[in-house]
């Protein structure tokens, strides 16, 4: 166990922050301190074919050692972590046999982690807990998933005796800003099909996640003298409530779960002559997605058509869509998931993935790629935290998984 603390901790104690706001890949300069620590890592253990390319997008190969045709499956999974928090100077805080009661993550600030607010702690009595020191996000999203893979080929170089076909891993920069898998080159890396290590709570296993757009709306109004102001100031703060006011009320984040779209506003800015509204747009289904859609639409057209000129311009973005299309045809990759995990007594949480993940993307370029459990609890922020036998249990996932599929198709 003690090996898996510290190669985990090894990763989250380097700054990988992701930058929406920059032109590059990846979008931080920082992220390379990551990425070449773990191109020299996959080398050290014996993993062949180790590339990173300009991007920071890396690739290795651990080679069959059977006798049969065996597809090529991958594990991917990313090394950036979120903008919603700071991931500068993690310290990360080890909490053995967990009691069930409340963490003292930071006492001088009173920052405490309490299974009276985060109910899932307590199904993790007894397992050892990383933590946050309650400043910080951790970054098991995605850095458990790295020490997962990392973990698994591994122990899979150390026992031969585990029969596998060929694997690829691949490590990604920038997925959580939505360019995970932008550069990602499928065609060099060759898999029939992979898997992200991208989830949550150990039994997680996903194959259908929202489709997303976002919607971009500058509003311009017009200013004068408010004493003066009578049928000639249109103020855009006033729209721009409009705007808000259209959308359904109850369709927000905050109050949908499952399957259930929303319209989230994320960002606004405001004065009488200029304001900005800033939506993200997310539902499973794709014909109530295009609906969502098509209502920013309306509404921008119905305020329009009031006034002498058009002071709502609307931007709609498709950003990726749910892979549940791309995923089904070749349904036997999940089940083959789904069977590992019981095979080592978890329990498959097949459900929604209520977000995004570069498995939508890479189904959608040609790599079906279904999401399992990672192991840690709520992400991108300082109430992050991973249980360790989550992370033991993944790797076990891991090597299952190349263990069965080698086995399915041996004649």
């Amino acid at each position: 166990m003690q090996h898996i603390i510290d190669r985990f901790i090894s990763y989250v104690t380097i700054d990988t922050e992701s930058d929406p706001t920059s032109e590059t890949t990846p979008s931080t300069k920082k992220q390379w301190d990551l990425a070449n620590l773990l191109v020299d890592e996959l080398k050290q253990i014996g993993l062949s074919d180790v590339t990173i390319d300009e991007n920071a997008y890396i690739m290795a190969t651990l080679p069959s050692n059977v006798d049969h045709e065996v597809p090529t499956i991958g594990f991917v999974s990313h090394f950036d972590t979120s903008p919603d928090f700071t991931g500068a100077n993690v310290n990360p805080q080890i909490v053995p046999n967990y009691d069930g009661k409340d963490i003292v993550l930071n006492a001088e600030q009173n920052i405490v982690l309490s299974p009276d607010y985060f109910e899932d702690l307590l199904l993790y009595k007894g397992n050892t807990l990383i933590t946050t020191d309650g400043t910080t996000l951790l970054g098991a999203d995605d850095k458990a998933g790295i020490c997962e893979i990392v973990s698994a080929m591994e122990y899979l170089i150390n026992h031969p005796e585990i029969k596998h076909g060929k694997i690829r891993i691949g490590f990604t920069p920038d997925e959580e800003i939505g360019r995970g898998a932008h550069k990602f080159d499928v065609e060099k890396f060759g898999a029939d099909w992979a898997y992200t290590m991208d989830g949550s709570e150990i039994g997680e296993l996903e194959y259908e996640n929202f489709n997303a757009a976002s919607a971009k709306i500058d509003i311009k109004g017009k200013i004068v003298h408010p004493g003066y102001a009578k049928g000639k100031m249109i103020n855009s703060i006033l729209i721009a409530n409009e705007i808000i006011n259209s959308l359904p009320q109850h369709e927000v984040p905050q109050e949908t779960t499952d399957r259930e779209g929303f319209y989230h506003l994320h960002t606004t800015k405001g004065s009488v002559e200029e304001s900005s509204l800033e939506y993200i747009i997310r539902d499973h289904d794709k014909a109530k997605f295009e609906a969502r859609k098509e209502l920013f639409e309306k509404i921008a057209a119905d305020i329009n058509s009031r006034y002498s000129y058009d002071p709502v311009t609307l931007v709609l973005k498709d950003q990726y869509y749910n892979m549940r299309e791309k995923v089904e045809p070749v349904f036997h990759i999940v089940e083959i998931a789904e069977e590992a995990m019981k095979a080592l007594n978890i329990t498959p949480i097949i459900k929604p993935i209520r977000g995004g993940t570069d498995g939508s993307q890479l189904s959608f370029m040609g790599l079906p790629c279904p999401n399992i459990f990672a192991g840690g609890h709520n992400f991108h922020g300082r109430y992050e935290y991973v249980p360790v036998e989550s992370i033991m249990s993944a790797i076990d996932v891991i090597v299952k998984i190349t263990e069965l599929t080698a086995k399915k198709y041996k004649k």
